[in-house]
């Protein structure tokens, strides 16, 4: 990797080598300008380390998943006042980056930097108006089920004392899932609900949490008190306890989910359970709320970092439609199927060979055909890039108490030293929702060369401030993981046309998001409205069209990112391509893509713009 950099910081086309302003043409700068540039940067790469750490000591949970141990015994506040707090620390901070430091006296990473940070602060000022449009508890999305999950795959236990702040952390979990839940009845007072599937899916996940022993006489231990166990026996083998501390550690976990743990879940659920009531059984989007409009285009802005309007990304989304409908009739008649496209959709859907088994091997046999894939296509990333990641990636399914039939498989990051490996999730409680066909585009879009090579590269990024190596923007990252799925085509994947039909199908899907995203949020879409249109242009499982429609619903412009950052980063690439004819790199190209961690797709455009001026002037 760093001879990589070098190699390429020579040539003037990554992060840390200031490459040319965002002009025609390459202006020289002079010795003075250049030590003046290089000092102020020093200076303020120095303070964005300094701010991150303080911004990082706000949220013991962000730096477990980092892989430290600071605050190990304590969990986020999660209330009002808090986010207050938090949101008063960013202004202040920007306020003072603006006082202290010479936008104009900046190397050009510099000033991505200081773009990016006030950018975060923005966002982040402007949501406070929408506080209450928001949904607390999903089925998609809640800490109910993310803390649990933390504590279970995040919360390494090296030590007894590891262990004690396990102990202590589950009395935290209960505080932030007793002030989530006074804010979600906040927000029911103003008439904001999910609809009942998402309390439907959140009593199940609910019941997942405490069924069992030791709260039930039951056989079967429910998922936090099976992890504790297990990480206390495994200090007990490693003669790191005694067993008389073991029983200790036991005793005070099981104290700490009886006296904590229960009471503020049955508190949600009992909660949720008088509450249901008041849902809607027919499923809209967030337009009916009041001020419902301006927070789906805020949500939309914070998506896809851009300006389109609702209409505009509802226009784009069923061009695409129409262009990738072309697409799979083309592969239809490539296999020689005889009847028309719905006809194939229907064979594609229906028949066996492209499902595995509903068995526990048919379930192994997903997971070990799709890191076959994954070890295809990470020996073509040299031809390709030149910044290749250094962690390492695994493939497991998903935790049985968070499973959902047909849920979208996703990708959790391993931590910036490598220590853990990034994970790549697969939901497989259904496996007629997880055809054969569309899995290979799915590996490379969530393992390498997508999410995967994207987030650890830009943690194990060394030239830029940290703070930019955990930045995070939906339309960059889900964009390139989009990206790389055609890209892997370009590798040689998808020797299997079917397979290339299923790339067209992944990519349909994101084309068909667009559509229904705007249609239920701005348009007055129902949720049956939204599942017809998705089964008319797709040969998605029907629990799975379910599943991704009902994350729609409750998270309002988040999947509208995924083709509007694929269409972005196209574009750049053709300019790159038209511009700089033979003097284009591709592997240049992806690790200037890459280079600066995630960017806003206008910052990004930026980035793309410097490099290619940079090339030639070379």
């Amino acid at each position: 990797m760093y001879k990589s950099l070098i190699a390429l910081a020579v040539a003037g086309i990554v992060a840390g080598c200031n490459p040319a302003p965002d002009t025609a043409t390459v202006t020289p700068v002079n010795a003075a300008a250049e030590q003046t540039q290089q000092s102020e940067t020093a200076r303020l790469n120095q303070w964005f380390e300094v701010k991150y750490e303080e911004q990082l000591q706000q949220s013991p949970l962000q730096m477990t998943f980092l892989g430290r141990k600071d605050k190990y015994d304590q969990v986020d506040d999660t209330s009002i006042a808090a986010e207050d707090e938090q949101i008063a620390w960013l202004a202040a901070t920007v306020a003072e980056l603006k006082s202290s430091f010479d936008y104009n006296k900046l190397d050009l990473e510099a000033q991505t930097s200081y773009d990016v940070w006030v950018y975060q602060y923005e966002q982040a000022k402007e949501g406070v108006a929408f506080r209450k449009n928001g949904y607390v508890f999903t089925q998609m999305q809640g800490i109910h089920a993310m803390l649990p999950q933390i504590m279970i795959n995040f919360h390494k236990v090296d030590t007894a004392e590891d262990m004690q702040a396990y102990v202590k952390r589950i009395e935290g979990i209960s505080r932030a899932i007793t002030q989530l839940l006074e804010r979600a009845q906040a927000n029911a007072e103003h008439d904001v609900r999910p609809p009942r599937f998402a309390y439907d899916g959140v009593l199940q996940q609910i019941t997942n949490l405490i069924n069992g022993a030791p709260f039930t006489e039951s056989e079967q231990d429910i998922p936090l008190w099976s992890d504790a166990k297990g990480k206390i026996d495994a200090l007990v083998k490693a003669d790191k306890l005694t067993d008389e501390q073991a029983k200790q550690l036991a005793a005070d976990t099981q104290t700490a989910l009886q006296n904590h743990f229960l009471p503020a879940y049955t508190a949600l659920k009992q909660w949720l359970e008088q509450d249901i009531g008041n849902t809607d059984e027919i499923a809209t989007g967030v337009g009916k709320q009041k001020d419902g409009t301006d927070y789906y285009n805020y949500r939309l802005k914070v998506s896809t970092t851009t300006d389109l309007t609702a209409e505009q990304i509802h226009q784009i989304g069923l061009d695409e439609v129409e262009r990738l409908t072309k697409e799979m009739i083309a592969i239809k008649d490539q296999v020689g199927f005889k009847g028309d496209l719905a006809a194939f959709f229907k064979f594609i859907k229906d028949d066996d060979q492209f499902y595995y088994p509903e068995t526990d091997e048919g379930r192994e046999g997903y997971l070990e055909d799709s890191r076959q894939y994954l070890a295809f296509i990470n020996e073509q990333l040299p031809k390709y890039f030149g910044i290749l990641p250094k962690a390492d990636l695994i493939v497991k399914r998903v935790e049985p108490f968070r499973e959902q039939p047909g849920a979208a498989q996703h990708y959790f990051p391993g931590t910036p030293d490598g220590a853990r490996p990034g994970i790549y999730y697969a939901h497989l409680s259904d496996m007629r929702s997880m055809p054969k066909n569309e899995m290979e585009a799915i590996a490379y879009h969530e393992g390498n060369p997508g999410h995967h090579m994207q987030i650890s590269i830009a943690q194990e990024l060394t030239t830029v401030p940290t703070f930019r190596t955990q930045a995070g923007f939906t339309a960059y990252s889900e964009g390139w993981a989009l990206y790389s799925e055609l890209l892997a085509k370009e590798m040689g994947a998808y020797q299997n046309p079917y397979s290339d039909f299923g790339r067209l199908i992944t990519e349909m899907w994101r084309a068909v998001r667009l559509v229904v995203d705007t249609g239920l949020h701005s348009k007055g879409w129902n949720e049956q409205q939204a599942i017809d249109y998705f089964m008319e242009k797709t040969p998605i499982a029907q629990g799975a069209v379910i599943s991704e429609v009902r994350r729609y619903i409750v998270w309002p412009g988040q999947a509208t990112a995924y083709k509007i950052g694929m269409i972005k980063i196209q574009q750049l690439r053709s300019k790159a391509e038209t511009e700089l004819g033979d003097k284009f790199d591709i592997r240049a190209f992806h690790d200037t893509v890459l280079g600066g961690g995630a960017l806003p797709l206008s910052v990004l455009e930026k980035r793309v713009n410097n490099w290619i001026n940079s090339v030639k002037a070379a």
